[in-house]
């Protein structure tokens, strides 16, 4: 184990047994080699920015048994925004000060694939100073599917339409058996691979997510972490990388036995660890709590997501999310956790430092 810890202070890249070993550290050693990474990164900001949630859409042809957003005998309550609504909450956000929206929602196959195009059209149109961060690779590969497009066609619609970066979700656990679980008949993890792939081809970044939590293993997420290392070689399209901790309510996995906040922690300062060709490590307030967030900060985490204002799909399944977090209080939690809240854009630009 001294070996390995010695590669880690040496900023020497970890191998597979290596980075699954790290779990059996003690906790106050793994944060500890993670923090001296993000100090050297990062020193002591946190980043932040100032972001609106907006979920199109509960209607999806996919049965995902983690998932309790999408409308099903657990959320019989079916809904899809029209594209004045969607605007509507734009415009009033963007008075605010938000500056990026992040749009995701169901595999809704009565909606469109214009449907969706032109509402990004529409937004650009209105607001062309708002980043649009929008369409999973999940909703790529569903629209693609439903609609007969390559994943190529898909994603040059996108750029015309004015989507300027592609959010992490749909993610979830790259291990295929885990997936047949909990995801079967979802995006698949090459497919998801190939199509962030095409995105940054095209000179465009994009986030990366792993759901864990639920029925995966610490080899499954270690897993996740070096397939999205690889592609990060080739590409360097990635900003961030995501750990969603699962969130348990109104949902068909019935799980038993939820991880530890050590546990999570461990796995974000892993993440730091393996992850050393991504810039940033997030962790999500929604789905971590923000208590367990700000502690994250010491774990490797240097990003907090936003203030979010609205939240539908963590909410629907217990993440104290729904109504986003005000952004003093944002900024004073950081401040309060010994940290320097920086303001950012989309891309990591620093606008403010608080």
């Amino acid at each position: 184990m001294q070996t390995i810890i010695q590669k880690v202070e040496n900023q020497e890249r970890v191998s597979y047994e290596e980075a699954l070993k790290l779990y059996e550290l003690d906790l106050f050693t793994l944060g500890k080699l993670a923090n001296n990474i993000r100090k050297e990164m990062w020193g002591g900001k946190s980043f932040f920015n100032i972001n609106r949630h907006i979920n199109p859409t509960n209607i999806c042809k996919d049965i995902c048994k983690f998932c309790a957003f999408s409308a099903s005998r657990k959320n019989p309550n079916p809904y899809t925004m029209s594209h004045e609504e969607i605007l509507n909450i734009v415009g009033e956000s963007r008075e605010r000060g938000v500056k990026e929206v992040h749009i995701v929602s169901a595999h809704n196959p009565d909606a469109g694939l214009k449907w969706y195009m032109d509402v990004f059209s529409k937004i650009k149109a209105a607001y062309p100073d708002v980043h649009v961060k929008a369409l999973t690779a999940a909703e790529i590969n569903f629209l693609a599917e439903e609609y007969h497009h390559s994943y190529a066609e898909i994603i040059d619609m996108m750029v015309e339409s004015g989507v300027d970066s592609m959010p992490g979700g749909g993610a979830e656990i790259f291990d295929e058996t885990v997936r047949h679980v909990i995801c079967k008949g979802k995006v698949t993890s090459d497919q998801w691979i190939e199509i962030h792939k095409l995105w940054h081809e095209r000179g465009r970044k994009s986030n990366a997510t792993m759901l864990f939590g639920h029925i995966e293993e610490r080899a499954h997420r270690v897993d996740h972490m070096m397939r999205l290392r690889d592609l990060q070689d080739i590409t360097g399209g990635f900003n961030t990388f995501i750990p969603l901790v699962y969130q348990r309510d109104n949902n068909f996995l019935n799980v038993k036995n939820f991880l530890s906040s050590q546990e999570i922690l461990k796995t974000m300062a892993i993440s730091r660890i393996v992850l050393d060709n991504i810039p940033h490590l997030k962790a999500y307030w929604v789905t971590s709590t923000i208590n367990l967030a700000l502690v994250s900060q010491e774990f490797g985490a240097d990003d907090l997501d936003g203030t979010i204002e609205r939240e539908m799909i963590n909410s629907a399944a217990g993440a104290n999310s729904g109504n986003g977090m005000p952004l003093k209080e944002f900024v004073n939690f950081i401040k309060n956790s010994g940290f320097t809240p920086v303001e950012r854009d989309s891309l990591y630009h620093e606008l403010k430092v608080w």
